[in-house]
């Protein structure tokens, strides 16, 4: 299939990380290539001192803690807005350090404080661990909100991909259980929907990064089972959720030529008609992780709308 992609992004295209996940030895592999920041991108310089940390925090009960990253703005005056930050891959794939100049960014140009979260990986660690974890962070930061210097009223969640799925997840599971409260949820190109059944999906079979093949493995991983079934829970594939009422206000984030796209539309929409605040960007020429190619235009801009929504959910007012 032929695909109109923005033109700065098509010399970029062998040069983007070669995503096949054909089987476990094939995850181990990516696994092993992909150590440090995603595609070898750029490291970035923060303008402003950002305390950086690692802790172990209280895992679900029976499991293992969860560790995770606070990235903290030295020169804050008082409480600031929270962020916890679902990182990608598939389910399968990414841990802190692939995705930690992108959280650094976050933390350097709004002053907030951020907490990435290193989930426990399918297949080894199936649903619900992954998002289990998840909430088991969300938890913590809420109750430890004073002491990570956090206005426990503007807090709120955002990843992308696999981790926007998470995210989403994560919401059901904190609306659903009393809590915490979140103020925002920032979902980018959101992985939500196991049954793999809609236009984007059935199509975008050789598009870069992500396909379909690549979604039925990382399905199949992370459920423990084959996709589509009848009993799959919404807090493992948000796009079952009956009921989405009640949730935080959204943003969220397609790109054109991913598989991944209709779904995040089909989300969006399910949100409003429910009566939840949201925001939906498409972006044109785009594929499943082009954001990558930082250079172009197009990548920047979908970075700055990013900034700029959460700036809005969390209620930033003073600028860096």
């Amino acid at each position: 299939m032929s695909y109109d992609y923005d033109p700065e992004l098509l010399p970029w295209l062998h040069l983007l990380p070669d995503v096949q996940l054909t089987g476990y030895d094939s995850l181990l592999a990516l696994r092993a290539q992909q150590e440090g920041p995603m595609a070898g991108g750029p490291e970035y310089e923060p303008v402003h001192p950002i305390d950086v940390r690692d802790v172990l925090v209280p895992g679900p009960s029976d499991a293992p803690d969860v560790r995770v990253r606070i990235y903290s703005p030295a020169d804050r005056q008082g409480p600031v807005p929270g962020l916890v930050y679902v990182h990608g891959g598939g389910f399968v794939l990414g841990d802190l350090e692939s995705f930690h100049p992108q959280v650094l960014r976050v933390a350097d140009e709004l002053g907030i404080v951020v907490v990435a979260v290193d989930y426990r990986l399918a297949p080894e660690h199936p649903f619900p661990a992954p998002v289990e974890d998840c909430y088991a962070a969300l938890k913590w930061v809420a109750e430890k909100a004073s002491e990570l210097g956090i206005d426990p009223a503007r807090l709120g969640i955002s990843g992308e991909s696999a981790g926007g799925g998470l995210s989403a997840a994560t919401a059901l599971l904190a609306r659903d259980r009393g809590g915490p409260a979140l103020a925002f949820q920032l979902l980018s190109f959101p992985e939500l929907d196991d049954r793999l059944g809609t236009e984007s999906m059935r199509d975008y079979v050789d598009t870069p990064i992500w396909h379909r093949r690549n979604a039925i493995y990382s399905w199949t991983a992370y459920l423990g089972t084959e996709p589509g079934g009848e009993d799959v829970s919404p807090y493992a594939a948000p796009a079952r959720a009956t009921d989405l009422s009640g949730l935080p206000p959204a943003f969220v984030t397609a790109c054109q030529y991913d598989p991944l796209r209709d779904e995040g539309i089909e989300y969006a929409r399910r949100l409003a008609h429910a009566g939840v605040p949201v925001e939906l960007r498409l972006y044109p020429g785009t594929f499943h992780g082009s954001v990558l190619v930082g250079s172009a235009s197009i990548s920047r801009r979908m970075t700055d709308d990013e900034l700029d929504a959460l700036r809005r959910g969390l209620r930033i007012t003073e600028s860096r």
